[in-house]
């Protein structure tokens, strides 16, 4: 889970993030990015892995951890009419945009995917990189564990979608119900399956 940071070291950089994002299926609420920063000595006793390899609980035992030995950590919102503006494929490059700018000092990019975002900074996009990058695998955990945050509040704001425990997925569930009661602010408009 380390050799893309060693690998970055070996060519003279140090503030090495990793970067990921989360939410880009649902047909309800944000896409969630998040960047993250360690330090040389990567926390790898702490268990981080692909935040889709660990349960909610898990993934809420790693938060702390994260933040705490993290140098920086830098999160980026992309909100539902946004994504029906300019598409889901470009709200979460512009997502994960905005969370390497919240970062201090960010030297070299590790981003999960295969396609680079728009900055002046070296990177390297990794095809499957949650599940190689401890870096990246940290980055998923803090946008999933966001998010979920985010689609809690939403389920007190808007109910009778069940977001709390389908965060927005196109589940039977949540599907029955934008046939019932029609969708909300903050469906994806553009998204199949939300407006019939």
């Amino acid at each position: 889970m380390d050799s893309f940071e060693k690998d970055a070291r070996s060519k003279g950089f140090q503030a090495i993030a990793g970067v990921d994002e989360a939410g880009r299926g649902p047909l309800a609420g944000p896409v969630v990015a998040a960047a993250v920063i360690f330090p040389r000595s990567l926390p790898l006793k702490l268990g981080i892995k692909d935040s889709k390899a660990l349960s909610a609980k898990a993934r809420e035992g790693l938060v702390f951890g994260i933040y705490r030995e993290a140098l920086s950590v830098g999160i980026g919102i992309v909100w539902p009419a946004e994504i029906d503006g300019i598409n889901i494929h470009n709200a979460s490059l512009k997502a994960m945009e905005i969370a390497v700018s919240g970062l201090d000092g960010p030297e070299f990019l590790l981003i999960d995917g295969m396609f680079p975002i728009k900055t002046g900074l070296p990177q390297l996009p990794v095809i499957s990189g949650d599940a190689l990058s401890v870096s990246i695998a940290a980055a998923s955990i803090i946008a999933k564990t966001t998010r979920d945050r985010i689609m809690d509040g939403y389920e007190r704001l808007y109910p009778g979608y069940n977001f709390a425990s389908n965060r927005g997925y196109g589940t039977k569930e949540h599907l029955e119900a934008l046939s019932k009661i029609g969708p909300c602010p903050i469906h994806r408009r553009s998204f199949r399956g939300v407006v019939s």
